[in-house]
C-alpha cells in the first residue's frame, strides 16, 4: 500500500473516531447498530480505537431478522465476547408476534422492511437519543443526501429536507426531547476505503465474504442463497456455484455474486474492477424505484 493510500486512510480513520468522540460528548445514550457485517465490524474497530483502553461506552444493538446467514450470526457472538462489548439483539419475530410487524407472504418475503419497527420498539425501551450506523454515502443515492448527523423525528422517520448544515465539520447534537440522530461515521468512505483499511488494520470478518461454494437459485439476475424463507417456482432450482457476499443482510434479498476471491488482495483487485455498485445485488433495493428512501422515511438504518 502505498504512503498517499496509507495517509487517507489515516484521514478517514482520524475523521470517524472524532465523530464518535463528538456524539457521545453531545448525546446522552448512543448505541452502535452491529450486524456481523463488514461495515459494522469496521465501526466496532473504529469504537474500539476512539475509546481505548476503556471498553466500548455505549452498547451494540442487533435487529435480527431470523433471516440471517448463520456465519454473520456466528461471527456477531464470538467478536462480541472477544472485545467484551454488550450487544442487545432486537428480534423482529418479536414485532411480528405482537402485531406491530406484518409478515410479508408470496414467495420472496422479505423481513427488511420490518426491521424499521423493531428498531423503533428498541429505542422506546432503551431511551436511546444516537445510533451509531455504518451507511456509506456511496451504497446508494439516497445514502448520498444523508448527513453524517442524521436527525430523525419521535417516529425515527428521515425528512431530506430537515436536515442541519454540517460546514467545518461542525455537528449539531440540538433536538426535542423525543428525537434522535443516526450517526454515520463512515459515511466518506468508500467500499474500496473499507477494504483497504481491514487490510491496513488486520481486520477479521465472517468467512461468507470470501470465496466458497454454496448453492444457490438465480432470481431475477440476483443469485440468491438457499434458505428455509423462499419458495422456488416450478422453473427454478438451486445449483452450486462459487460466490462470495459483498453484503450482507436478509437471506432473502442479498445476493451474492460469482467469484474466486479467497483473499483480501483478491478482493480489493475484484472491487476496483466493478461495474455494479455493492448494493447492485440487494433485491429490497430493486423493488422500487426510490425503494431505499422510501425505507429510511419509514424509519429503516
Amino acid at each position: 500500500m502505498n504512503s498517499y493510500y496509507l495517509s487517507h486512510l489515516k484521514q478517514l480513520e482520524a475523521e470517524a473516531i472524532h465523530i464518535i468522540r463528538e456524539t457521545v460528548a453531545q448525546v446522552d445514550k448512543p448505541v452502535l447498530l452491529f450486524s456481523g457485517g463488514k461495515d459494522s465490524i469496521v465501526m466496532a474497530h473504529l469504537a474500539r480505537k476512539a475509546f481505548y483502553p476503556a471498553r466500548i461506552p455505549f452498547p451494540l444493538l442487533h435487529v435480527d431478522t431470523g433471516h440471517n446467514f448463520p456465519e454473520a450470526i456466528e461471527f456477531r457472538d464470538n467478536m462480541v465476547k472477544e472485545i467484551n462489548a454488550n450487544l442487545i439483539v432486537g428480534l423482529v419475530q418479536d414485532s411480528i408476534d405482537k402485531g406491530t410487524a406484518i409478515e410479508e407472504k408470496g414467495p420472496n418475503p422479505s423481513r427488511n422492511r420490518l426491521q424499521s419497527v423493531t428498531l423503533m420498539e428498541a429505542f422506546d425501551e432503551y431511551k436511546w437519543d444516537a445510533a451509531f450506523g455504518g451507511a456509506r454515502r456511496d451504497e446508494e443515492k439516497a445514502r448520498a443526501k444523508e448527513r453524517i448527523f442524521s436527525h430523525r423525528d419521535e417516529f425515527g422517520t428521515w425528512d431530506p429536507k430537515n436536515q442541519r448544515p454540517e460546514l467545518w465539520s461542525l455537528y449539531n447534537g440540538k433536538k426535542d426531547t423525543d428525537d434522535h440522530f443516526r450517526v454515520f461515521p463512515i459515511s466518506n468512505w468508500t467500499e474500496m476505503d473499507v477494504w483497504q483499511y481491514i487490510k491496513l488494520e488486520g481486520i477479521e470478518l465472517p468467512s461468507i465474504y470470501f470465496s466458497h461454494e454454496r448453492e444457490v437459485v438465480l432470481r431475477d439476475n440476483v443469485l440468491l442463497a438457499k434458505n428455509d424463507f423462499i419458495t422456488l417456482s416450478e422453473d427454478e432450482a438451486y445449483e452450486k456455484r462459487i460466490i462470495r457476499y459483498r453484503t450482507l443482510g436478509d437471506m432473502t434479498c442479498t445476493g451474492a455474486v460469482a467469484s474466486d476471491a479467497s483473499t483480501l488482495d483478491d478482493i480489493i483487485q475484484e472491487v476496483a474492477s466493478a461495474r455494479v455498485t455493492e448494493r447492485g445485488g440487494r433485491a429490497d433495493d430493486k423493488r422500487s424505484e426510490a425503494a431505499m428512501e422510501e425505507r429510511k422515511k419509514e424509519g429503516y438504518f
